[in-house]
């Protein structure tokens, strides 16, 4: 008996000393425990939309216009209703038969159709004759998709034959975005999860082992899932779509990296133990750093996000870091459990042999493969390899000059056929672009003429009224000569609603609500009137999307340095090193900037995107970064393991050799989930798909496997600058 192996006995016969009913009772009350949680939280993933909102105004924060008009529209109206614009046009004339038959189904929907308000509009004729309008009121409470359904169905059956009939506006776009999300629960979950079984298989062509694994990461994405809708029913957490989503792709992916790494070591401490006890422990112990590191740093980036002014950005980074701790758990508790309980046999057909003589002569390392001849290869050519691989990355990240991140129209958000998008088309052929999404101005009673003359003098602005609930439709009109009044001459005009002083003036835009035109438009008319008129409000949908947009450029220049700087401080600490962090980080950033080149360019000139959100260069960045430091842990903690043994320079090639196809096989997954986001045709998670998905696979086979193990063997020992390695044998 070699000394390796009676190193191993003596360290086995120590462990043996752990009662047998432990090592039975343990792994049993882990998986039990975790059986409980997934059981009871599986019925949660068709309620999520229970605790969800998909409005933007939610997520402003409280300072910003939109919202403290969002806030006040209550003290105005009854109650709390989304605007549908329904548009019914023809190519000939529509006649008073026509009309007056479209005009009896309007008047019936508040009976016919769950969830419509009384106050619906009679049907407006344009002025060519070609279409009408409808302005139909839906309760925010009601199930918005369905009503926008039902409201269809019963105007296609009152339009003439060969009328074109679409529902438009707020309502009719929010429904569009439901539609857009409402596979989250099942296609986008059996997408993710069939594309990391088909992985397993091939990676580790066993059965079992990737059925072990698959449901490590199912269970941790349902207790996962669990806490989350309890908190946000609890109103401590606000829940999206998009937060949804990512949520489900990235506990999927993190737990199931985790758990490759977990498997990895125990495959290597049953080579060298007979008992799996033992073999647990070892592999337990030589995971639990890089695993407890990894997902640290991916969550102290994630919780970077709390620095955001828009609430959705914010919110999404607890949310993603309570997944993120569920899938650390589940890898280091439940995995063990369910392979200690298997042994060797969750490797059928291809089981683990106990050969410690075979790998105290590999010398704990692989003597074939790919990975050895890459070793060899950077052994011998490491400074070019580094020059060029940075030359090409660097090179790819000039195309993120071409990304237009600055915001899409809300009838862009949705990829496919649109019923909303093309309702608002043909309302802008026949009437006022912005009918049905009006401008909301609060301004003091005593200042409703002097706004007004603002509003009109504006040439975006096609109408302005003012609200009143003496008027038969809730509102009046208001003219350069006051309030238009209704009746016989003499008859008085109705007097506008006032609450807290203040009045609410309703702007019509000449262009559609969510159109660059009517930007600028809100944009000018807040300028005059923060002008003329000190303390007034502006709201509406156009508003609502600009402050969108500038909270988001603003939370994605404050936290991108941010999260450096703490990614940055969490190597230092874990490598004890400053130069290593610094290199690594800078890696990071640099395949970032060609993942967003590559795609600024294929989003542009190939797939002819209309733009992107300004959260998505925050989200891959965020992403990007903290899961591609991943793979740099998953090396340099094993590089730093080997190099303390063997020297810095053999340390590097043992590390790159020892994890390369485990980490590999974490790349392919974790891109492979994200990939999965695209199933679900809302333009924000088809872009971060992209990005995260091709930037982890440049980080796992160009970043990881070329460009950092041979720009670290051509520093040498001093990567390790200035700890005590950093003296040691090159």
């Amino acid at each position: 008996m070699n000394d390796s192996t009676a190193s191993h006995t003596r360290r086995e016969a120590r462990t043996h000393r752990a009662p047998r009913w432990i090592r039975i009772l343990l792994p049993a009350i882990l998986i039990l425990v975790w059986f409980a949680g997934a059981s009871i939280g599986g019925p949660y993933f068709g309620k999520v939309n229970e605790v969800s909102s998909n409005d933007q105004t939610t997520y402003l924060p409280s300072s910003a216009d939109a919202t403290q008009v969002q806030e006040r529209l209550g003290d105005f109206r009854d109650s709390d209703e989304i605007p549908a614009v329904v548009v019914i046009a023809d190519d000939t004339a529509l006649n008073d038969a026509a009309v007056e038959k479209i005009s009896d189904a309007v008047a019936s929907l508040p009976d016919t159709v769950e969830g419509v308000g009384s106050d619906v509009s009679p049907a407006l004729p344009s002025e060519d004759g070609l279409a009408v309008q409808i302005f139909v009121p839906i309760d925010s409470s009601a199930d918005l998709r369905d009503a926008v359904n039902a409201i269809g169905d019963e105007m296609r059956a009152a339009a003439p034959d060969g009328a074109a009939v679409h529902v438009t506006g707020p309502a009719g776009f929010t429904a569009d975005l439901v539609n857009g999300f409402s596979g989250i629960d099942g296609l986008l979950l059996g997408v993710a999860l069939l594309a990391v079984f088909l992985i397993l298989i091939v990676v580790y062509r066993s059965l079992l082992l990737p059925v072990a694994v698959l449901s490590t990461s199912l269970f941790a994405l349902t207790v996962a899932l669990l806490s989350v809708w309890w908190l946000a029913k609890a109103g401590i957490l606000l829940l999206s779509g998009q937060t949804q989503g990512i949520l489900f792709i990235l506990v999927i992916g993190a737990a199931t990296d985790y758990s490759l790494l977990y498997v990895s070591r125990y495959r290597e401490a049953l080579r060298v133990n007979t008992d799996k006890w033992t073999a647990t422990m070892e592999a337990i112990r030589g995971s639990f750093e890089p695993i407890i590191a990894s997902g640290g740093t991916v969550i102290a980036g994630l919780l970077c996000l709390l620095l955001s002014d828009l609430k959705s950005n914010s919110t999404l980074g607890p949310v993603a870091s309570i997944g993120i701790v569920f899938a650390m758990l589940a890898a280091l508790t439940l995995l063990p459990a369910i392979l200690f309980a298997f042994g060797r046999a969750a490797f059928w057909p291809r089981r683990p042999q106990y050969e410690p003589e075979v790998v105290a002569a590999e010398n704990g390392m692989p003597t074939r493969g790919i990975w050895v001849r890459l070793a060899e290869w950077i052994r011998r050519r490491h400074r070019a390899i580094w020059i060029v691989t940075s030359l090409v990355l660097i090179a790819g990240a000039v195309g993120a000059t071409q990304l237009d991140a600055d915001g899409v129209p809300a009838s862009d958000l949705v990829l496919g056929a649109s019923d909303a998008r093309d309702g608002q088309q043909v309302l802008g052929e026949h009437f006022p672009g912005g009918s049905g999404s009006p401008v909301y101005v609060i301004v003091p009673e005593a200042d409703l003429q002097d706004a007004t003359d603002v509003l009109l003098a504006q040439d975006g602005v096609d109408s302005v009224s003012v609200l009143a609930a003496d008027s038969p439709s809730g509102t009046v009109p208001v003219t350069a000569d006051g309030i238009t009044a209704f009746g016989p001459p003499g008859t008085p005009a109705p007097a506008p609603t006032v609450a807290d002083g203040d009045v609410l003036l309703q702007a019509t835009l000449t262009n559609a609500a969510d159109s660059d035109a009517a930007a600028d438009t809100v944009r000018d008319l807040r300028t005059a009137l923060h002008e003329d008129i000190p303390g007034s409000l502006v709201g509406g949908v156009t508003a609502t999307a600009i402050d969108t947009n500038d909270a988001s450029i603003h939370d994605r220049t404050l936290i991108i340095p941010i999260v450096l700087l703490v990614i940055l401080v969490i190597l230092m600490l874990l490598l004890r090193s400053i130069l290593a962090p610094i290199l690594l980080v800078l890696t990071t950033v640099v395949s970032f900037g060609t993942a967003l080149g590559v795609a600024a360019l294929l989003f542009t000139h190939v797939f002819q995107f209309p733009g992107a959100d300004p959260a998505v260069p925050l989200f891959s960045f965020v992403f990007l970064v903290a899961l591609g430091i991943d793979y740099n842990i998953f090396l340099m903690t094993r590089v730093r393991e080997e190099s303390l043994k063997h020297g810095t320079r053999d340390g590097i090639l043992r590390g790159l050799t020892i994890t390369g196809g485990v980490i590999t096989s974490a790349g392919l997954v974790l891109a492979a989930t994200f990939a999965a986001l695209s199933v679900i045709p809302i333009l924000f998670l088809v872009q971060i798909a992209f990005i995260v998905a091709f930037g982890v696979l440049l980080d796992t086979f160009i970043v990881r496997s070329l460009l950092v193990p041979a720009l670290t063997y051509d520093i040498g020992r001093a990567i390790w600058w200035p700890s005590k390695l950093g003296r040691g044998r090159e």
